[in-house]
Formats: C-alpha cells, structure tokens, sequence
C-alpha cells in the first residue's frame, strides 16, 4: 500500500467537518478503494474549541488557513471556507505554489479566478479539483470533465439553484406568495437573511459559467451572463403556465451558435411534460447535449453536508489515487478566449402579462405596437377587468412566437408610454425543452 495521504483542511462547517467525519468513519473502506490511507493532519477554522464530531487529537491547528496552505505538513489542501477572495483564495494560492493539489467546493472563487488558479496550478505541476462546487452531490464536472472528454457539447442547462426551485414548487403546488414562501425558506435554511444571492440568479450564475468553460473549453466568463432572478414571479404567472401547459423554473443556459457562446440564468417555463420540469423542492438536474451521447440527465441533491461532503470526498479519492485532470478540463494554454453570442431570435417565444387599463383603444394599441416590432402573437387572453377601484384594469396574456428580446422590450417600452398599462408588464421565456 502507498504511504498515507495527507489532508489539510481548511473550513469546518457543516461540509468541512462531514469530511472530516466520513474520512475518520470510513478509513478502512476506503484506504481499501484507492489503496492508500486517507489522513486529517491538519485543521484550520474561526473556533478551535468549538466540538465538530469527530476526534481531533494528533492534528496540527492553523489559526491562519494560509499558514496551514503554506506551511503545514499535508499532500492536499481541501478549502471549504468559501468567498472569491480574501483568505479562501490567497489559502489556495499558496497551496498551489507549493504544488500542492487543491480541493475545494468554492464556486465564487472559480468563477471569479477560476483561469488564474488553472495557470497557477499548472505552472506549478499540480491541478484544482472542485466537484462540489457545482449542482452539490451531483458528479456533474466528472462526467463533464471525463465521461464527455471525447464528445462535443453543444449545449449544457438546468436547474442549479435549489433554494429557488424550492420556492416555485412551493408557490406552484400550496398557491403561496413569493414573499411568504420565501420568508418560510427563510425559517427552514433553504435561504439565507439576505437570499439576493440565491433568488436574484447570481448562485446559478457561478456554477453556470464554470459548466460553460469546460462544456465549450472557454475561458471563464462570468460577466457574459445574463441574470434574472424569480422575485418579479406571481401565483398568476404560475397558473398561467400551467393553463398552458407549463411550469416555471429558474433556468441556467449555455449554448454555443454560429457566432459565439451564449450564457443566460433567468425563469423560464418549460414544458410539464419534460424530464427537467420533473424537478421539484431543492433538488438540482443538470442536462448535457452532445453529439455522441445526445441529451443525458443527472439530478440529485444540489446542496447539504452529506451531498457536498460525498463530492469532496470524491475529489481526494481521485487525489489519492493520482488521477488529477486538468482543472478546466485542458491545460490553461489551450482554452479559448470567450466569444460572446450576438443576439439572436429565441426560438421559444415568450409569455407576456399586462395590466391594462380597460378603454377603448388599449387592445388596438397592443396589436399596434407588436406589429411595429415584428412580434407575431401565437394567442391572446383578456381575463375579467377589476373595477373595484375607479378604472378598472384587464390583465391580458400574450404569447409570441419566436423573436427577439430587443422587440419585445421596444413594443412593451411604447406600451407604456402609450398609458395604457398599470404597473410593469412581465416577461417569462419559453423553452421548448424535450
């Protein structure tokens, strides 16, 4: 058997110590597996007194998590502290200038550093491992990484936020508000005091532009996402959805076109029928489109301490084992720099609500103003107008075929200035998913 190898780890939440705690209860399992034993030597956390579940005797203690990076006496370093930058990122630089391997579930500091981290590891003989950082215990970047290795992606999407898949199940299926069924996510810790991370779409952005970078072999580039979150949501959008046969999802999509790459995060629906509609609660899926393989589907829990332990744990198995691929998926010099898509037609449509002031010449005025942008509406529906407070209003349902987004912010722009619309319209894509 190999000489043991040594861990540091750095960050002891609930995720650091379910590491700590399998490696301590699994040894022998999995020692067996990789054939070599799995050792803690070395911890570095805000509270040293602070009890974890599992035995800390023997193991040197960092206060500092860059001092143990740089100094401790380990084989890996698995971050799990979190953030883009401060001590998370100057913790795994360090290791990496060591030539040390680095583990890590911190999306944040990939998508932010992610190429800089890749040219350092390579420059230094070593590579980044970060399972866990997307779609939670899901094997998604293995199967990117390696499963797919000799396919070409054309298309990766899916559901990458468990806390706003949550939420609209919730308001779907029990007919809450966003507000009160964000405020019981709250209670439960699906979301967090301030959840803008989560619901305004950026979470599901990180992971997004890392799938990006190894489906297409791109340079990260998180800016180039478009990024909308599910706050502007109602009950009303959602029974509409479903009156047409829908469900609304917050949805990650990259694409690669005829002139470049595309990237978006925002709420779609999607047909009910389809596999990815299927998904309910915090559950994540992640779909993959390939010329080899055509469409495959993995889903599972996208976040927790055992699901995200399970994929770090997954990630030193590999280290132990020797099997370290390149961090993105290939070495840092041959990523291509990230081309941004024009715009382009959307293929599914769109779903359009409005408030409109019940007169004459408001419904002249939509068909007017979708005309003068080339909009072709698939259907149109008036429901009955409220009179309960002076002018009454009609909320009316469009939906269009395929167009651009540009026409369709132009003609609801007119729209409003027009006066015939009360509040601010919504617009939901359709994705005419499989």
């Amino acid at each position: 058997m190999k000489s043991e190898l040594r861990l540091g780890i750095a960050g002891l939440g609930t995720v650091g110590a379910n590491v700590a705690q399998l490696i301590e209860r699994k040894s022998d399992l999995l020692a067996e597996r990789v054939g070599r034993k799995l050792t803690v030597t070395a911890l570095s956390a805000r509270r040293r007194e602070k009890s974890r579940g599992f035995d800390t005797a023997g193991m040197a203690w960092f206060d500092d998590p860059v001092a143990l990076a740089r100094e401790g006496e380990i084989d890996a370093f698995v971050e799990l502290i979190g953030g883009s930058d401060g001590v998370a990122r100057e913790a795994v630089e360090a290791a990496l200038q060591r030539g040390i391997p680095v583990v890590t579930a911190n999306k944040a500091l990939l998508a932010h550093h992610g190429v800089a981290l890749a040219r350092l590891a390579a420059g230094n003989g070593t590579e980044i491992l970060f399972e866990a950082a997307v779609a939670g215990g899901i094997p998604i970047i293995k199967t990117m990484r390696e499963a797919l290795s000799g396919n070409e992606v054309s298309r990766v999407y899916g559901i990458l936020n468990g806390t706003c898949n949550y939420m609209l199940t919730r308001m779907e299926k029990e007919g809450l508000t966003f507000d009160s069924c964000l405020k019981d996510a709250q209670d439960l810790g699906y979301a967090e005091a301030d959840p803008t991370f989560d619901i305004g779409g950026f979470d599901a952005a990180h992971k997004l532009a890392i799938l990006t970078s190894l489906a297409f072999g791109t340079e990260i580039s998180l800016e180039s996402i478009f990024v909308e979150g599910i706050s502007k949501i109602t009950v009303d959008d959602i029974n509409a959805a479903a009156e047409l046969g829908y469900r609304i999802k917050l949805l990650a999509v990259s694409l690669r076109t005829d002139s470049g790459t595309e990237q978006r995060v925002h709420p779609a629906m999607i047909p009910a029928r389809s596999a990815l509609a299927q998904v309910d609660g915090v559950t994540n899926a992640v779909a993959v489109d390939s010329d080899l393989l055509g469409s495959i589907l993995l889903a599972g829990p996208g976040a927790g301490g055992s699901a995200t332990a399970s994929a770090v744990l997954s990630d030193i198995m590999d280290v132990a084992g020797g099997f370290v691929p390149p961090t993105l998926g290939l070495p840092p010099s041959r990523l291509q720099p990230y081309v941004r898509a024009r715009m382009r037609a959307h293929e599914g449509g769109y779903y359009i609500r409005l408030s409109v002031f019940d007169r004459v010449g408001a419904f002249a005025s939509i068909a007017n103003r979708m005309a003068e942008n080339g909009i072709s509406l698939e259907s149109i529906v008036q429901r009955k107008a409220d009179r309960q407070k002076g002018e009454g209003t009609a909320p009316v349902v469009l939906v269009t075929h395929e167009t651009t987004e540009a026409a369709i912010r132009a003609a609801l722009g007119a729209l409003s200035k027009d006066g015939h619309l009360s509040g601010e319209p919504q617009m939901i894509r359709i994705e005419d998913l499989d």
